[in-house]
């Protein structure tokens, strides 16, 4: 069977300073949760291997998924942060990329007031360096942000894009316009991947349906194709509404129709291809 992978999770040490965002209705993420914890969730599902992303915007996030990347053999690349718009950010990721299971570099536009923060001079110029050193820019929104977003893209066409939470659209209150016109418009850009993440806790957190995702999921499904659609979990932000189990099986019934190389792409072999795992 081909690799199964997990391309978007999250590890942290738990604490109300560093993690202020978790808020009193996400408590039952208030806590740590470590590489032990996700080795055991997903060993039951089959899943091989994983992609650690940043959850703070430090330097030392980096480093501390760096660390754990080398002593755990499943965790198989790490998207961290790095000083994008600071003068002599390829020194920092010329040390980063000294590690081999560093893959790529994301900003957490989504929480950005700026609705055109991604087209900064100085986020562009940080951003330029990438591609040189063979690295991914995970792209983090929300839907609102998808038109600048797409002129972002078009700054580097020869870069490679990873787009989070099929750009969080508006799946609470059942909203799919603009989002869907705009998704399909990036989705013309042929070095853009999308994550299927994220997704759950876009919704209402207890009383959503597998029946309110699908037709998302039709959606990046039509516009990606699967070799540019890859599972992702978000775990453990996901399980302020629902456990991971579920939504691995609710993706899976989503993609059953299709063929087995076609199932392979999204369930792992496109994470192996976007980020050279």
């Amino acid at each position: 069977m081909a690799l199964r992978i997990d391309s978007h999770h999250h590890f942290w040490e738990y604490s109300a300073k560093e993690y202020g965002w978790i808020s009193e209705p996400m408590s039952a993420i208030r806590r740590s949760f470590g590489p032990s914890d996700l080795k055991s969730t997903i060993a039951p599902l089959g899943i091989d291997g994983v992609v650690s992303v940043q959850a703070r915007q430090t330097v030392e996030e980096t480093d501390f998924l760096l660390a754990y990347a080398s002593k755990n053999e499943f965790i198989r690349g790490v998207v961290g942060w790095a000083p994008l718009m600071e003068e002599g950010v390829e020194n920092v990721l010329e040390h980063f990329k000294a590690h081999d299971k560093f893959k790529g570099v994301r900003h957490v536009v989504q929480d950005e007031p700026d609705v055109n923060f991604i087209l900064r001079d100085d986020l562009n110029r940080g951003v330029a360096q990438l591609k040189g050193l063979g690295l991914v820019y995970d792209i983090l929104i929300l839907e609102r942000q998808l038109k600048p977003s797409i002129q972002f893209v078009d700054k580097h066409p020869d870069q490679v894009f990873v787009l989070d939470h099929i750009a969080k659209p508006k799946i609470k209150t059942g909203e799919r316009e603009p989002w869907a016109t705009d998704i399909r418009e990036m989705a013309k850009r042929p070095n853009v991947y999308c994550k299927i993440s994220g997704m759950v806790s876009e919704a209402d957190w207890e009383r959503w349906t597998p029946e309110q995702m699908r037709p998302y999921i039709d959606t990046v499904l039509e516009a990606f194709g699967p070799k540019r659609l890859m599972f992702g979990s978000d775990w453990p932000v996901m399980l302020v509404a629902c456990p991971y189990a579920h939504w691995w099986q609710l993706v899976s019934a989503a993609i059953s129709s299709l063929s087995e190389s076609e199932k392979d792409r999204i369930l792992g072999l496109t994470a192996v291809e976007a980020y050279k795992l």
